[in-house]
């Protein structure tokens, strides 16, 4: 559980932050000024709020009211940066070492050897930070930052430096640790597409505020939220099972509270949770069930909201089972089809508009 209530001047910026939220990781997503690391900062101990509480699980980091801030050391928080920080005259296994050696043995509850196997990092261990790619910095940043035995870790856009195929590398290795320890993870990102993936319940922050705290398939898929999360990757979050494998065709279809989707193939087990991001611009509509098309995905759906909004292209929030679909159409196909709020009609999602991006394991 972190749970935080906190007002802070930092110059002519206010930050005005309340919201508590129990997952594995909490998204931080807002444009660049919103106040993420602003909110990290102040979790961390680098910063003090005038007013409020931060409190991690049952202890109190911070509460005014009751005179309690604990120190940097106290608080025992692991940060990663975008920038890895690493020590260039340590090893990789140096590095490693020097975030154990902060806490005493009795506070050590994570193994140098787990750390190493969960990232990847045995073959990497006698190299020197200047002879690792992008990826392997970060894998090795943390892993220090683990091993230094932390309440809560804290990653300040962690992937911002680097490029597609290492980004997909780190957020592989991110969701191991999501499975597979306990510690809590606190991720700040301005990318939709990463927020989506590892997030459980993300925080919408907009100039020193929270806009909205939820689940990240409700929060994503919110009208309202337009503005700040982006038009273009505007879209929704769909949560599912792997129930099927299709060899000869390459294709493997996810079962969600609302139907079937097939997307290209995941090497993945049957049953094992997958989090799909369905983009508003990937969602077609007919008011008809269509047939002899290519579209694999084809969703029965009913309009529960029209964005009202000018311009050539508008925004219609549908509810498909259980699940909030966003779909993004022209205003003339809007009113050629003559689409309103409550009707009936089909959500189609070509199975080619998922990648890498838009699937993750949950």
């Amino acid at each position: 559980m972190i749970a935080i209530d906190i007002e802070q001047q930092l110059g002519a910026f206010h930050l005005r932050i309340k919201f508590a939220a129990e997952a594995p990781i909490v998204g931080l997503f807002g444009r660049s000024g919103a106040g993420k690391t602003s909110v990290i900062n102040a979790i961390a101990g680098i910063t003090r709020p005038s007013r409020g509480f931060i409190r991690i699980n049952d202890l109190s980091l911070f509460d005014s009211a009751k005179g309690i801030d604990l120190s940097l050391e106290e608080r025992r928080i692991g940060f990663v940066f975008q920038d890895a920080l690493l020590f260039p005259h340590m090893d990789v296994g140096a590095n490693l070492l020097y975030g154990q050696r902060l806490r005493s043995p009795e506070d050590r509850f994570i193994e140098q050897t787990r750390v190493v196997e969960l990232l990847g990092l045995g073959a990497l261990l006698r190299r020197s930070p200047r002879a690792l790619s992008g990826g392997e910095r970060q894998r090795v940043a943390i892993g220090r930052a683990l091993l230094a035995q932390p309440r809560i870790l804290l990653m300040d856009e962690p992937l911002a430096a680097l490029d597609v195929p290492r980004k997909t590398e780190i957020l592989d290795y991110i969701e191991r640790l999501r499975d597979e320890l306990t510690i809590p993870i606190v991720y700040v990102s301005h990318s939709v597409s990463e927020i989506t993936r590892l997030a459980d319940t993300v925080v919408v922050l907009s100039e020193g505020n929270c806009l909205a705290v939820g689940d990240v398939d409700e929060v994503m898929g919110r009208l309202d939220l337009k503005p700040v999360t982006g038009r273009y990757e505007a879209g929704s979050v769909i949560d599912s099972r792997i129930t099927g494998h299709d060899a000869h065709d390459q294709l493997t279809t996810l079962a969600f509270d609302g139907g079937l989707l097939v997307v290209p193939h995941l090497d993945a087990s049957i049953g094992e949770r997958v989090r799909a991001r369905i983009r508003a611009r990937d969602v077609s509509l007919s008011v008809q069930k269509p047939s002899g098309i290519s579209i694999l995905n084809v969703l029965p759906a009913h309009v529960t909201a029209i964005a009202e909004e000018t311009g050539p292209i508008v925004d219609l929030q549908l509810a498909v089972g259980n699940v909030t679909l966003v779909a993004r159409i022209t205003r003339r196909s809007l009113r050629q089809l003559d689409i309103r709020t409550g009707q009936e009609l089909y959500a189609m999602v070509k199975a080619v508009s998922f990648d890498q991006r838009s699937v993750g394991y949950a």
